[in-house]
């Protein structure tokens, strides 16, 4: 490993650094400079077509490839960094992916190989997938039932994530987790002329009713949450439920008319929330003067993500356009063309995610990841994963800190 390591330096004109005796430098050399991803930063891959798994590591390009139960997971890196959601809704069917990586809040430590955790679900129709601390959350649409689990029954033999029985009639929903411990869950009103979901209530970890609906609402989708705030697009609006169970509409824009935030993201880096529509652009919602102010207005958008640590917004636009704005301002830092131009009509596009230095785009088509320096959009890396990569996640920590 330390003869890859040197080369990959050597390529970049980086200096191995050595820092005090206490670390196993000697094993580990230290990666710096612009060009190289962080060491501990992982991207998981999932193929459309294949029962194919594989796990890129940036810094040196290699890739390691699993035999996965399914074609196409939908992933979802958890809050800790170290495991990955595998979603396969039709197939009622969740596993856990391991990395191996723990942090430990100044170093990251090697627990063992990259693997397919222990825990799994069987639940009806498995859909939105939420992460706060360890626990990880679902909610299954087919019966309106949670999914839970922390991480420490993870890879414990024969391991089932814990259902919580909410009290919710079968839909496809949406949760959130506050920092008290309670749950916002959706629900549907069998009464509404108008289509759901038409309101949130709050329960807790035992699924009893905490705090009732006070606001009806329709067509819910998409939801963020500070720990304190919950945020979910609504028919004309974002609803904005408290974990004590307050709830406001922050009303659309002037001329917006009934459009909906179908996405909603909360940047944790600035402490900020961002609704997304592909009718509109992308937005924040601004909870302290109950209003939305735009980042970016286009309709030709294909991706609209956070970097890992939530403090730019990155969009892909369908002519292969690569925008990145910086969340404290709103201010727009760097665009340029990264890849080339894709079919509204494509039934696999063109997937993003990033890191603070690059971006990474899953390519269907030609069966590639490529690897965007987003200091210099012209410094591309491309690796072949699978045949048709549809999903990613990014794993791991932007660290080249080990113990």
């Amino acid at each position: 490993m330390r003869s890859t390591f040197n080369k990959l330096l050597l390529s970049c004109l980086a200096v191995a650094a050595f820092s005090s005796c206490d670390k196993n430098d000697s094993e580990v050399p230290e990666v710096t400079g612009p060009a190289t991803e962080y060491r501990y930063v992982r991207v998981l891959v999932a193929d459309g077509t294949a029962n194919t798994i594989s796990q890129l590591t940036p810094l040196d390009g290699t890739i390691a490839t699993f035999e996965a139960p399914y074609a196409n997971a939908n992933l979802y890196g958890t809050a800790s960094g170290r495991f990955a959601a595998m979603l396969y809704g039709s197939q009622n069917h969740v596993q856990f992916f391991d990395t191996g990586l723990e942090y430990h809040g100044d170093h990251v430590d090697v627990k063992g190989d990259p693997k397919f955790a222990a825990i799994t679900s069987k639940a009806s129709k498995p859909s939105h997938f939420k992460s706060e601390g360890k626990e990880s959350i679902i909610f299954n649409d087919g019966d309106g039932t949670l999914s839970v689990a922390n991480e420490a029954d993870f890879n414990v033999p024969g391991a089932t994530m814990r259902t919580i029985q909410t009290g919710v009639a079968p839909h496809h929903g949406a949760m959130a987790k506050f920092s008290n411990g309670n749950y916002a869950i959706t629900f549907t009103d069998p009464a509404s002329s108008l289509s759901g979901p038409h309101g949130v209530k709050i329960i807790n970890s035992s699924g009893a009713t905490v705090h009732e609906s006070n606001l009806a609402v329709s067509r819910l989708h998409g939801n963020a949450t500070d720990g304190t705030n919950a945020v979910f697009g609504v028919e004309g609006g974002a609803l904005v439920v408290t974990q004590v169970g307050q709830q406001r509409l922050i009303p659309n824009l002037e001329g917006w008319g009934t459009t909906r935030v179908g996405t909603v993201l909360y940047a944790k880096g600035v402490n900020k929330f961002v609704g997304y529509t592909n009718l509109k652009g992308a937005y924040f919602i601004d909870l302290a003067n109950n209003r939305f102010t735009p980042i970016v207005e286009n309709t030709n958008i294909m991706q609209c993500k956070l970097d890992a640590a939530g403090k730019n917004l990155l969009v892909l636009l369908l002519d292969g356009t690569l925008k990145v704005y910086d969340l404290a301002s709103g201010s727009l830092k760097k665009e340029g063309n990264v890849i080339a131009p894709t079919n509204s009509s494509d039934t696999f596009k063109p997937v993003l995610e990033a890191t603070a230095k690059y971006a990474y785009i899953a390519v269907p088509s030609l069966g590639e990841v490529h690897q965007i320096n987003l200091n210099d959009f012209s410094q591309v890396q491309k690796h072949k994963v699978s045949p048709q990569p549809t999903k990613l996640a990014i794993l791991g920590f932007e660290t080249n800190e080990s113990h």
